[in-house]
Formats: structure tokens, sequence, C-alpha cells
């Protein structure tokens, strides 16, 4: 197994193993490699269904996505789909998944079966480094602040995004999820401190109006969506990426009209989040 970073702040690359038969050794180094750098990317896997569920029971418990059209036969793994006619994509904006979770997802897997010729790529930034790089003073306004995510405005009923991907996602009366998560967490694993906001699903801080929380929460995330803090996944068929939802947030490019772009999503439950602070 060779382990090559992909950018200074995010990702790494990890070849020389077939996911359909890690060792326990390799499945270890896995886990090691996401939680270390926040992504891990796998080229020239050949995974029927069953085999990417296998893999991904190896690495935890399986989330079945309410709002996302599944695979048929495959309730677990959801559709990232994108046809030639259609103009909006799916996850086209800076974002975490499933934050609006009272537990929310630990990872998300994507695996790659079409993809257009060019264009297409999902960019990845890391919230270890958008942390590390605010001033002292900043991390201590911040310290001890919570915010309110919600799914309402963008899987709900009234909700102009779903409407854009009418057909390929559904259950808008199911988006009724709100949940509040520090805005600074430990890391479960490493213990590292990282942002837990995200343009997507982050709607106000807890206890100030949106009016208030607006230039916080604006700051932030242009703060946290600097280049230096990102890197670019260029897919192809067969390619995996995994990230991890605590420690990421990622953007999937929408520059591909015409073209389609076909991939398979299993999300990997999560569980409570804890702030930075408190987890000393």
């Amino acid at each position: 197994m060779k382990i090559t970073k992909t950018s200074a702040a995010v990702g790494v690359e990890i070849a020389g193993i077939d996911l359909r038969k890690l060792s326990d050794g390799d499945l270890s180094g896995v886990k090691q490699a996401l939680a270390e750098h926040g992504v891990v990317f796998f080229r020239d896997q050949h995974l029927a269904p069953e085999e990417q569920l296998a893999f991904a029971e190896q690495m935890g418990e399986i989330n079945v996505n309410r709002f996302f059209k599944s695979v048929e036969g495959h309730p677990q793994i959801a559709e990232v789909l994108k046809e030639p006619e259609q103009r909006a994509n799916i996850g086209g904006g800076w974002h975490t998944d499933h934050s609006y979770d009272l537990e929310p997802a630990m990872g998300s897997m994507l695996y790659a079966l079409e993809v257009p010729p060019t264009g297409g790529d999902t960019l990845f930034a890391s919230m270890a480094a958008a942390y590390d790089a605010l001033s002292d003073g900043f991390k201590k306004t911040i310290a001890g602040l919570s915010a309110v995510h919600s799914s309402r405005h963008v899987f709900g009923e009234q909700a102009v995004y779903s409407q854009g991907v009418s057909g390929r996602i559904g259950n808008a009366e199911a988006a009724t999820q709100d949940a509040v998560h520090p805005v600074v967490i430990a890391h479960p694993v490493t213990a590292r401190p990282l942002l837990y906001v995200n343009p997507g699903f982050t709607v106000k801080i807890d206890g100030w109006s949106r009016a208030e929380s607006k230039a916080l929460l604006d700051f932030l995330y242009a703060h946290a969506s600097r280049p230096e803090f990102q890197m670019r996944f260029q897919w192809k068929p067969g390619s995996m990426a995994m990230w991890d939802n605590r420690a990421t947030w990622h953007f999937a490019l929408n520059d591909y009209h015409g073209h389609r772009r076909y991939l398979h999503r299993i999300t990997l439950e999560g569980g409570p989040l804890a702030a930075a602070h408190a987890a000393a």
C-alpha cells in the first residue's frame, strides 16, 4: 500500500490495494489515513454494488439516505446522476453531508461509473487547516458557540434546489431535521479542532438572529474556502473518494453540460459531536 498526499492541506491517494480484498493491515491503514487527512482516494477499482457495500461495511455502519434516489435493488446505495439534458447537478456548492442530523454521518463514499470527458471534478477543503489558520483572538471568539443546521431549505417541498434536481431526490416531507452542533468540534479520533459550519446546511448561530449570524458565518465561509485549504479531484471510471464529513467540505463542479456523470454514493453512520474545548 502506497500513500501519497494530494495537497498540503487535505487528502491522500492510496495505491497498491484492491478494495475487494483488503488485509487487516490495509484496512487499518485506510482508516488511519482517513482520520488524519480528511479524504482518501483510490484509482482503478472494479467494484460491483455488492463489493462497494462490503467495503463500506468494513469502514462502519451504513446510513440509508432518505432523500436520494437509490440504485435499483440496493437501497443502501444512492445515485449521484446528471443526464446530458439536465442543467442542475447534485452537490454543486460547498457543503458537509448530513450536518442537519443530530448525529451527523461520519463519512461518505463515492464511486465513479461514468464521467464526462472533461469537467465534473470535486473540490475538497480541510476544516482542520481552516481552523488552524484563524487568529488566537478569533478562536476565542467562536469557542463555545453552536450553530443551527437544517435540511428544510435544501430538500424541503419549497426548496429551489430540490425542484432543480427533480426526479433525483425525493421525500421532501422528511426534510424536517434541525440540529445544533458546536461551531468548533473535536475530531472523534484525533481530537484535532475542526470548524463545523458549512454554507449548504448551516442557517444561523444558536441564540443569535439570522442577521447577526450572517456576518460571522459569511466570514467563516470565505475563510474556509480559501484555495490553500483545498484540493481538486479529477474522476475517472473506477475511481473512489471517501471523505470524513466531520473534517471536510466538498463541492461538485457543474461544468460538463451535455454529458452524463453517474456515481454511486454510500453514507456511513456517525455519532454525536463534542466541542473541541470540552473534549480536551
